[in-house]
């Protein structure tokens, strides 16, 4: 959490220093202007309530370099302008004096080219996304040549959030190249790099190489090693020399090494993400060196290779075994960070039905898919219209699971990137382990991109609260007894026993049971809400008991897509108790 010191100039400030202590999410203290050379480097940020010339004295005898001065925001007493003063971008000025600005209603002042010129801000990739920089040529070179807009190339060698920005964003003077071959000096000033590989710029050509830290290494060590110590480097240098770079913040090997010194420094000196596995789990793993001594030793083939593709979730090994004095290591990648003709699925939650429902993220991933296979019967046709052109988009109505494969297997193999998009959210009777069971047989890259469910979009509809203190404080998602056998302990008469919320899918067909075994337990005036086609543009929501349930959807022809939702937190506005209001206030003055 940053930590700011805001400096109040004169008494005319009191109430934006009290307005800004109160609503920004970090570490705020008052502090005079006779200490600030002294604290200058205890704070993340200084922002000074008053005159820019006070302002602009103040901190003058103390800057040194941009990379290593906190930033600083000026806003005047009237509180009608926040301005970044110093480190808008490595210090991250400019964005506090956005967040000001929107706190006490000001306009934010920002100076910097690219800002005003919708340029990318070169300077803050490696703190955004986690890119160290590799390059040894002149960051501040390499920004005068971005935002002069000189031609710039762009090698992108794996995917990431941030390169995905990056291809979304990319200015009209950046050229997306495919290999290092085409960064021609004659065509090209500036070449940017994201990648994991070692690189060398042409001669003539500014370079700026950031290295994605996507990266698994999976290490062997032999007992109690003396050379500890040193091991993290030596391996560091024998990935560099066969050509990548460091790029993991995830270390994974046998959990018999679990208190081996090198893991404790890995973890307390390096930050790193230690992760351990069984001798039976490795071995369940195909690796390209098994070693018959290192079985001997520990009951696995293999250590360093198996815990690599183990730990990037059955990535590809891009470095195999490299052995050391005392240690072996390996490096994998997961597959969804490949760009080599890699294909890749991702599995997409639709959400209820209306499209300006379906996630930021999902709606990305529709854009950009070369396929997009969606569940015709349950998805509306209008949620994939903002496919790109050419992208290919079928319905899985009429295609049984083998068919449906094929398809994404046809696609996949031509490093296409496909969308499978189920309704609501895939985890709740969303029909994906199946798919997920081939996707690993075949060892394919696949991700899953949460949705909106039905159950969520019933209790907007319905503006009701499923959860009430004192009352009911569990919902149980769940569905009737049809071709689909339940659990005996998921009984529907023995999940009404707790008198809960419950949402029940996929069951008008079979209501009469439904309402059945729900009178085994609620009472028959319990409030109920048949909710058909949710969020759709031909939404119908009728509500009522739960002794005309059945008849409800009778009589209103309802189907499949609809949700029974059933109990008394349905239309509750009565009976709330004094507890319960104090509990609602308190929560409310936290902004809960």
């Amino acid at each position: 959490m940053q930590k700011i010191a805001i400096i109040q100039i004169s008494n005319e400030g009191e109430d934006i220093a009290r307005c800004i202590m109160h609503n920004a999410q970090c570490t705020i203290i008052l502090l005079p202007r006779s200490d600030v050379g002294k604290r200058w480097n205890d704070f993340d940020a200084f922002v000074f309530i008053g005159a820019m010339g006070i302002c602009v004295r103040t901190i003058a005898p103390y800057i040194k370099d941009k990379h290593t001065d906190p930033a600083v925001v000026c806003v005047d007493s009237m509180g009608r302008n926040a301005i970044s003063v110093l480190s808008g971008h490595v210090g991250g000025a400019n964005n506090l004096a956005r967040d000001i600005a929107a706190i006490i209603g000001a306009r934010e002042v920002i100076t910097t080219q690219s800002d005003n010129a919708g340029l990318w801000a070169l300077d803050t990739f490696e703190a955004r996304f986690d890119w160290p920089i590799a390059s040894d040529d002149d960051m501040n070179r390499c920004i005068f040549a971005f935002v002069n807009r000189e031609p710039t190339a762009l090698l992108l060698e794996v995917r990431d959030e941030g390169t995905d920005w990056l291809e979304a964003t990319k200015p009209e003077h950046v050229t997306l190249i495919n290999s290092i071959s085409e960064a021609d000096p004659g065509r090209y000033k500036l070449l940017i790099i994201v990648s994991p590989r070692v690189h060398k710029a042409p001669e003539g050509l500014l370079q700026l190489h950031f290295v994605p830290m996507v990266g698994t290494i999976g290490f062997g060590l032999a007992n109690h090693p003396e050379d500890y110590e040193s091991i993290y480097d030596q391996m560091d240098e024998a990935f560099t020399r066969l050509g990548y770079l460091p790029c993991s913040h995830r270390y994974c090997t046998i959990d018999v090494k679990a208190d081996e010194e090198f893991v404790t420094m890995l973890r307390d000196e390096y930050d790193k993400d230690v992760v351990f596995f069984t001798a039976e789990e490795l071995s369940a793993v195909d690796v390209p060196n098994p070693s018959d001594v290192v079985a001997r030793h520990v009951g696995t083939p293999s250590v360093c290779e198996a815990a690599a593709i183990l730990g990037s979730d059955n990535g590809e090994l891009i470095v195999t075994k490299v052995k050391g004095k005392n240690w072996t290591a390996a490096l994998a990648i997961s597959r969804q960070h490949l760009r080599r003709h890699q294909g890749h699925i991702e599995i997409v939650g639709a959400g209820p039905g209306d499209p300006d429902l379906v996630s930021v993220r999902g709606r990305k991933m529709l854009e950009k898919a070369d396929l997009i296979l969606y569940a015709g019967s349950l998805v509306p046709k209008a949620l994939t219209e903002c496919h790109k052109q050419g992208a290919i988009v079928r319905s899985s109505a009429d295609m049984n699971l083998e068919e449906q494969f094929a398809l994404m297997k046809e696609h996949y193999d031509k490093g296409h990137f496909i969308v499978r998009l189920h309704t609501g959210d895939p985890c709740i009777f969303g029909a994906i382990q199946e798919q997920m069971a081939l996707f690993d047989q075949y060892r394919m890259s696949y991700h899953i991109t949460p949705g909106i469910s039905s159950f969520l979009a019933a209790a907007a509809e319905l503006r009701s609260q499923f959860t009430i203190p004192e009352r009911t404080q569990t919902i149980i998602l769940t569905r009737g007894e049809g071709r689909t056998p339940m659990p005996e302990k998921e009984q529907l008469h023995l999940l009404a026993k707790s008198q809960s919320t419950m949402c029940i899918f996929l069951s008008a067909a079979i209501v009469d049971d439904v309402q059945r075994e729900l009178l085994q337990e609620y009472p028959e005036d319990t409030p109920v809400a048949a909710c058909y086609h949710l969020t759709w543009p031909d939404q119908k929501i009728y509500r009522g008991k739960l002794k005309d349930l059945a008849k409800i959807v009778h009589d209103n022809n309802l189907t499949l897509t609809t949700m029974l939702v059933v109990g008394e937190a349905i239309d509750n506005r009565q009976g709330l108790s004094e507890l319960y209001s104090k509990h609602f206030s308190h929560l409310f003055r936290q902004g809960k």
